[in-house]
């Protein structure tokens, strides 16, 4: 079967080509791929080529498929797993393998080391050992799109997981945030922190009674209040607040008399900046962690730290990058009871947007971009569609606008059935 796909040669060398996929072996499946969200992690290995850690070192010779947020359904299953997936059933990808036979050793992941297999594409194949470490995540809810965003959305679940806490005179570490704690997210209404914001409010199990929310930007965190709104939080019994650290002169001290006095179980950092790192570390409570979240760009990105409150305070620092194939069944199994994550999705296109979407994604304002890999469309604002002047966006402008502007699994299924194919 043919597939057409966005391939990554080297350095800023991203390449749209057809070409033919190999047949599948007993222990492959072949399927079609629907929907890929753009990553920042793919932006880094498009510019870093064979530098980046997870892309081989002979791309070159043998390019990979980028994209690794990505959801679709099966074509084609081969004997060896016949017993537990058939044709017609969607899917999303758990990408962080841990396997050591493959392109790059323990860190391949589609998306970045794979000739066959990447979110940017019309088909693919999905190779054995995605397969024996279960990394193929059944989905059973409505639409494409939110499988796509199980991978982002595990992330932050895996954030919120890895924190911890301490017992005085114990060396056991107690893994998860405080049930009925105090929580700061800070930078955090960009994409990854709506998608954390949605998380902590829709979590079955645990959550703070406090949330503090801050930003800089007042559009973005009015937006963000709009979303996930203070009284929808109430209802779940956290006090939900949202903060502009740039309107206040000293954003420590009004973090921390919000907190009463007391400071934060959990400070999440969303941004990789000295000065939000260093405000994170004033406001943590005794036993506080500070979850250092947002992976930065400089191998030699430092931070001050007081370390007084490390020795008499008990605080610490955590750090994660991605989640594993239980946060994201998590995060499945939460979208599959309704939990809705198109907060994230700002901007809609198809297959040739791709390269320029992925080149120049720090300068795209926003949140997710999401592809429909099996249509022509340019990469375009939700909120333009009503700018096009042409009846397919017309219509999607609507559709949306009856959905608070958001992206929505109606909008999706009026964009396969009626969109340009590519």
């Amino acid at each position: 079967m043919k597939t057409k796909a966005v391939r990554l040669y080297g350095k800023d060398d991203l390449r749209l080509e057809e070409f033919e996929l190999p047949a599948i072996k007993e222990d492959e499946i072949l399927a079609k791929v629907v929907s890929d969200s753009i990553c920042m992690s793919s932006y880094k290995a498009a510019h870093q080529g064979t530098d980046h850690k997870r892309v081989p070192n002979d791309a070159a010779e043998h390019p990979v498929i980028i994209g690794h947020e990505f959801a679709g359904e099966i074509i084609e299953v081969g004997a060896k797993w016949a017993s537990e997936f058939k044709a017609g059933d969607k899917f999303s990808i758990q990408p962080a393998l841990t396997y050591e036979g493959g392109p790059v050793g323990v860190l391949s992941a589609p998306g970045y080391s794979y000739q066959y297999i990447g979110g940017d594409a019309t088909y693919i194949v999905i190779p054995a050992e995605v397969m024996q470490q279960g990394c193929l995540l059944p989905y059973k809810g409505e639409g494409f799109y939110p499988a796509s965003l199980s991978e982002p959305l595990s992330c932050v679940i895996g954030a919120m997981h890895a924190c911890y806490h301490t017992t005085p005179g114990s060396y056991v570490h107690s893994m998860e945030i405080k049930d009925g704690g105090k929580m700061a997210l800070l930078a955090g209404v960009g994409p990854m922190g709506l998608a954390c914001i949605n998380y902590v409010l829709h979590r079955e199990d645990r959550h703070p009674s406090l949330f503090v929310v801050t930003d800089i930007d007042q559009a973005r965190l009015d937006r963000a209040a709009s979303l996930y709104t203070p009284e929808f939080a109430a209802s779940k019994g956290i006090d939900l607040r949202y903060v502009n650290t740039g309107a206040v002169e000293n954003p420590a001290e009004a973090l921390r008399e919000i907190s009463g006095g007391e400071g934060y179980d959990e400070v999440v950092v969303m941004a990789p900046v000295a000065a939000v790192v260093e405000q994170a570390d004033a406001i943590l409570a005794f036993d506080g962690c500070l979850n250092f979240f947002s992976g930065p760009g400089r191998a030699d990105f430092k931070a001050p730290m007081n370390f007084y409150n490390v020795h008499y305070a008990s605080t610490h620092v955590v750090g994660t990058s991605g989640g594993n194939t239980d946060d994201m069944k998590e995060a499945l199994h939460l979208m599959g009871k309704g939990m809705d994550p198109a907060g994230l999705v700002t901007h809609i296109g198809g297959l040739g947007a791709v390269i320029d979407t992925t080149l120049n994604l720090t300068s795209i304002p926003g949140g997710k971009k999401l592809i429909y890999t099996h249509i022509d469309m340019p990469l375009t604002a939700i909120a333009d569609f009503g700018k096009q002047n042409k009846p397919v966006y017309d219509e999607l402008d609507r559709i949306c606008k009856s959905h608070q502007g958001l992206w929505s699994v109606e909008a999706e299924n009026y964009l396969l059935a009626h969109a340009e194919e590519l």
